[in-house]
């Protein structure tokens, strides 16, 4: 390369995975989670990702980062979310991330990360905030027209759990009986049949569980509507 000619471009990917857990702030309620590895240098996280494998698919690449960086062996769903591509998004020479929103189950550990609350971000470098922020209203959308909250939820688990998982995920409470009616119409959730078992008084709740475990778009006019963030 000359001094004339411009710097090669960097190609990165970067993924946003979330997961519903007990809330920082408040442990007895459920709160949206975000996954950052922590910096040895500077104490700035960064999104799991790094440069592209040209051997791989980009996908492939951001399972293996999240693999080498935080010890995940898998996430319940992951989609390419956009591209960031600002000029001067990183320091230094141009480089074009490829984003994921990755989805995970609230049992999934991370070895070498952390997850924290969407609404308490430690300092993150460049824009992974905005790629955070980009993939959370993205969550937001596909809750609304489609069954993507099963890579949220448990195996099994009565809506009230249900309910709690999608009000942490979109940012306001849902109302239980209103989930059911919706999701049950849209044929997205199904009885298991059973109960869960308290040492408490009172009925047991009934447990349900999602019809399917792979991305479905369940009613495209989305009477589940949530805010814009």
């Amino acid at each position: 390369m000359t001094a004339d000619e411009p710097d090669p471009v960097r190609l990165e990917v970067r993924s946003a995975v979330f997961r519903v857990g007990p809330d920082s702030a408040l442990p007895d309620r459920l709160g949206l989670q975000v996954l950052v590895i922590p910096s040895s240098e500077d104490g700035i996280g960064t999104l799991p990702g790094g440069d592209i494998d040209v051997d791989a698919e980009l996908a492939a690449t951001a399972l293996a980062a999240l693999h080498d960086q935080a010890g995940i062996a898998d996430v319940a769903h992951l989609e390419q979310l956009e591209v960031f591509s600002a000029p001067d998004r990183v320091p230094g020479g141009r480089t074009v991330a490829s984003t994921y929103l990755g989805l995970a189950r609230a049992d999934t550990p991370a070895d070498a990360g952390a997850w924290h609350s969407v609404d308490a971000l430690p300092a993150l470098v460049a824009d992974h905030t905005a790629i955070v922020a980009a993939a959370r209203h993205r969550l937001a959308g596909k809750l609304s027209y489609t069954n993507i909250a099963f890579a949220l939820a448990p195996a099994e688990f009565p809506m009230s759990e249900l309910s709690e998982i999608y009000g942490a995920a979109l940012g306001y409470p849902v109302d239980t009986t209103n989930l059911l009616r919706i999701l049950s119409r849209r044929a997205v959730i199904t009885a298991t049949g059973g109960v869960r078992r308290s040492n408490g008084g009172g009925r047991p709740p009934a447990l349900y569980r999602f019809t399917e475990s792979s991305l479905r778009v369940t009613d495209e006019f989305a009477t589940l509507r949530p805010p814009l963030m």
